[in-house]
């Protein structure tokens, strides 16, 4: 008779998921190593997220770590998980682009199929390529070029298209600390002097084992989620007899690699600031354990957005935010103990000291 997996509550899976991101002990892994492990920083809004989002688990870490692998083409910007920008080291693009093209697929026919009918895709791939690979383009300058021999067609909807049929990079200066940019894009192949590796028989399972090694215990939904690629299930499923197998508090199966940390649930969890739209609270169908649901609205708006978050006890508690004005806005759901709002103090100004040393940390809304 099989033994019943064992239950996992949801401050247990947060102090698992807390212990894989680093973010209950800093690490001193280099830049690329930690980029490497979570699977990249997702990174559409440039430049901060990625940037403090290695600051909130890196120690001794500067501007100067992550825009100098951007610039010896080390780590890149292109769309991965989820069909969103991400920002992954150079390896992880060769890698993971071809595996999540069916992610790129689904975009091009569910949100742009019905302004792309008809058209040879194939040709205006290769037409695309060709003007990249001149020169980086912008999406407006690119849709533009496309549109000329296509007059009835949308530019924006020919860009997007161009953008899920190849692999294109975000070229610096975007993305770069204390810089401005457009986001100007060539392909993968272009940037880096290299083709990207075809996905192998094995890529799925790879891909399963990295999640779990960083986002885990998940279930299949979860995996999903973090992904955007559907038919994970199977894998799971074939790789079971080199995992553990884990219940949630609803009756959710879900799985784990034997060696990854799952500590105890009474585990002290520091304050931390998270950074805007970080995939600690994308990555999962039920985002629970960190995420608590009656702050998801607060903190994930009905147009994407996805605000700096406070964590107290492992937990959302408020919102941040790094402003123009080089000050650190703190916005506590609710009541913070002295020591919590000390040590909320203490993260923003670490902020700060990585942003130029200068700036106030002002609290909002903070009952005190």
């Amino acid at each position: 008779m099989t033994e019943p997996s064992p239950v996992l509550g949801r401050r247990a899976l947060g102090r698992a998921l807390l212990a894989r991101q680093h973010l209950l002990a800093r690490t001193d892994l280099t830049p690329a190593a930690l980029l490497h492990h979570l699977g990249g920083l997702q990174a559409q809004a440039a430049p901060q997220p990625p940037y403090l989002g290695l600051l909130s688990r890196l120690d001794g870490f500067t501007p100067d770590g992550l825009s100098t692998l951007l610039e010896q083409r080390a780590a890149v910007r292109i769309a991965l998980q989820r069909g969103t920008i991400h920002l992954v080291t150079a390896e992880d693009c060769r890698t993971l682009r071809p595996l999540l093209q069916p992610v790129l697929d689904q975009a091009l026919t569910t949100t742009y199929g019905k302004r792309l009918a008809g058209l040879d895709l194939a040709a205006l791939a290769a037409e695309a390529r060709t003007l990249v690979e001149a020169e980086p383009r912008t999406f407006q300058q690119l849709g533009a070029l496309l549109a000329a021999g296509r007059p009835e067609r949308d530019p924006a909807a020919l860009a997007q298209a161009a953008r899920c049929l190849l692999p294109l990079v975000q070229v610096p200066p975007r993305g770069l600390w204390g810089r401005t940019g457009p986001a100007a894009h060539t392909t993968a192949e272009a940037w880096l002097g290299r083709p990207l590796d075809p996905a192998p028989a094995a890529a799925p399972d790879a891909l399963v084992l990295r999640y779990l090694a960083a986002f885990g215990p998940a279930s299949a939904a979860d995996l999903r989620k973090w992904s955007g690629l559907g038919g994970l299930a199977p894998v799971l499923k074939r790789l079971t007899p080199q995992l553990l197998t884990f219940r949630d508090e609803r009756g959710r199966l879900l799985y784990d690699l034997p060696e990854a940390p799952r500590p105890a649930p009474d585990t002290p969890a520091p304050v931390r600031l998270v950074a805007p739209f970080d995939n600690l609270l994308l990555s999962h169908a039920d985002r629970g354990r960190v995420l608590p649901e009656e702050y998801k609205e607060r903190v994930m708006t009905v147009n994407g957005l996805v605000a700096g978050t406070l964590l107290v006890d492992g937990l959302v508690a408020g919102t941040w935010q790094l402003t123009g004005a080089a000050e650190v806005v703190v916005r506590p759901f609710g009541r913070l103990a002295r020591a919590e709002r000390e040590a909320a103090e203490a993260e923003a100004r670490r902020v700060l000291a990585f942003a130029g040393g200068g700036g106030e940390v002002r609290f909002e809304g903070d009952a005190r």
